[in-house]
C-alpha cells in the first residue's frame, strides 16, 4: 500500500506533537522517542488484521524509550488524510506515555486495559471462525 503520508512527514507530526506534552512526561525515558520504518504484527493477532502501533520499553540496556511503527501506521492509515493519521499518532504516543509514567509510578492500570482489550478481540475472533 501506498501511503499518503510519508515517513519525513509522520516524523515531522510526531516531532510537533511530542514538544506539545509537558517535560515531565520525559522524565527517566532516557532513550527517547523513535520511528522505524517497519511494520510490525501483534503476536495475538488472528490472520494480518493487528498491528503494533507503538510500544513503550523499560529496563535492559536501552532504558527507557517509546517506538512508533511507521509501517503499521502505512498499513492501517495508508489512505487516510494527514489530518486522521496525525490525530492516530498523537493517541498512539499519549498512550505509550501512558504506559511509561504508571511504570515510573508502580502502576499498571493500562496495562491491564490492554489485557482486557485482547480477551475482547480474541473473542470476536472465535465467535466469527
Amino acid at each position: 500500500m501506498v501511503a499518503l503520508v510519508t515517513i519525513e512527514e509522520m516524523e515531522a507530526m510526531l516531532e510537533e506533537i511530542a514538544e506539545g506534552l509537558p517535560e515531565v512526561f520525559y522524565r527517566e525515558l532516557n532513550g527517547g522517542i523513535l520511528l522505524l520504518p517497519e511494520r510490525r504484527m501483534h503476536p495475538k493477532g488472528v490472520g494480518d488484521d493487528l498491528y503494533i502501533m507503538g510500544e513503550y520499553h523499560r529496563g535492559g540496556s536501552q532504558g527507557r524509550y517509546i517506538v512508533i511503527y511507521y509501517g503499521s501506521f502505512a498499513e492501517v492509515y495508508g489512505s487516510a488524510s494527514p489530518s486522521v493519521v496525525r490525530r492516530k499518532l498523537e493517541e498512539t504516543l499519549k498512550h505509550e506515555f501512558t504506559h511509561h509514567l504508571e511504570s515510573l509510578a508502580g502502576e499498571r492500570g493500562l496495562e491491564k486495559q490492554d489485557k482486557r482489550d485482547m480477551a475482547r478481540y480474541l473473542s470476536r475472533k472465535v465467535r466469527r471462525t
